[in-house]
């Protein structure tokens, strides 16, 4: 049975895994599946329209399987405004090829929220990398975002409290950028559902393909 790693920054060849590998519009990798999207930490204002045109050219490759990750962060100096425009014409291009949304979110959940019921979108959404709290996670999940977990719930015990009280069809596993093995991150995810490893392999390859179309 395959191990499904849902973002990673890290190009790892193995018969067992699939791995959508997070790439850039000027910097593709097409030889594998892939997401492709302006990530809030790189976005400019002065080369903005070449990078949304290749954007606009990459999502179309067979491998591509989600735009991302995009989103905002309210960490960095980035004008917010130009951000939440710039996610705005991502949600759009995702729902225009039908392809899901991976998110990078920082202090911003309230207004991903909000945006997606003002756009009303029918593209999954994926919050990558989560590690926040149980409030905000049943936020997301009541507005039907899915959670994706890495291999901080390896370590992080309150994250752990989190992870085992999402519902079994609303999250993912990934590597993000971790070293760690998505094999390592499922045995601890397995462990903490309390389910052999076989039976989580089972749920998430369901989870996956009901979200993105190899």
């Amino acid at each position: 049975m395959l191990f499904f790693d849902a973002h990673s920054h890290n190009l790892v060849s193995h018969k067992k895994v699939v791995t959508i590998f997070n790439t850039y519009p000027n910097k593709l990798h097409t030889t594998h599946y892939f997401s492709v999207g302006l990530h809030p930490w790189f976005i400019k204002k002065d080369n903005v329209l070449e990078d949304i045109a290749n954007l606009e050219t990459a999502v179309q490759h067979p491998n591509c399987l989600a735009v991302g990750e995009c989103g905002l962060d309210k960490a960095i100096k980035t004008d917010f405004l130009f951000q939440e425009q710039l996610f705005k014409r991502q949600i759009l291009l995702s729902e225009k090829v039908t392809k899901p949304l991976i998110i990078h979110c920082v202090r911003a959940y309230q207004e991903i929220i909000r945006i997606k019921k003002e756009l009303n979108v029918h593209q999954p959404w994926i919050i990558h990398g989560f590690n926040k709290n149980n409030q905000v996670a049943q936020s997301l999940l009541k507005n039907g975002v899915f959670l994706s977990f890495g291999s901080s719930i390896i370590h992080n015990k309150k994250l752990q409290e989190v992870f085992k009280k999402v519902p079994l069809d609303a999250f993912l596993l990934e590597t993000d950028t971790s070293t760690t093995s998505i094999q390592e991150i499922y045995r601890t995810a397995a462990t903490l559902k309390k389910m052999s490893l076989a039976e989580l392999q089972q749920i998430l390859t369901e989870n996956f393909t009901k979200i993105f179309t190899l």
